[in-house]
């Protein structure tokens, strides 16, 4: 997948929009903005070393998951604090990463950070 592509399918997901909270060059993709509380992230796209490179949140578990799975590919949170790296995974958009497990990743992210969310959040982003 290119960065707009997945773009794109982040941001057809239910509530969710785009901020730069990290400056012009990263991309985040939140949900769960209200007229009180701004969203959470749930993925960023930016370029790395040169390369367009994803981070994602997930719980710990599935996380390890992903990185057992494609080791020194997808791997913790590339610039969260170490307490929140367990949390985050981040990969580069090469062949490496099937656009397939790219998009349940995505999915796994989503669901995630809306799980968060207080209740009255997640009810409405209910279909």
């Amino acid at each position: 997948m290119t960065p707009q592509q997945i773009i794109d399918y982040c941001l057809a997901k239910r509530g969710a929009y785009i901020d730069y909270p990290f400056g012009p060059d990263v991309v985040a993709i939140k949900v769960g903005k209200t007229s009180e509380r701004s969203g959470r992230i749930f993925a960023q796209i930016f370029k790395l070393k040169g390369i367009d490179t994803v981070t994602l949140n997930c719980d710990m578990m599935t996380g390890q998951f992903y990185r057992d799975l494609l080791p020194n590919i997808v791997v913790r949170g590339y610039h969260c604090p170490a307490v929140q790296q367990p949390y985050f995974n981040t990969f580069p958009l090469t062949d490496d990463v099937t656009d397939e497990l790219i998009i349940e990743m995505i999915e796994h992210s989503y669901q995630t950070v809306v799980n968060k969310l207080p209740k009255y959040v997640q009810k409405s982003l209910e279909d």
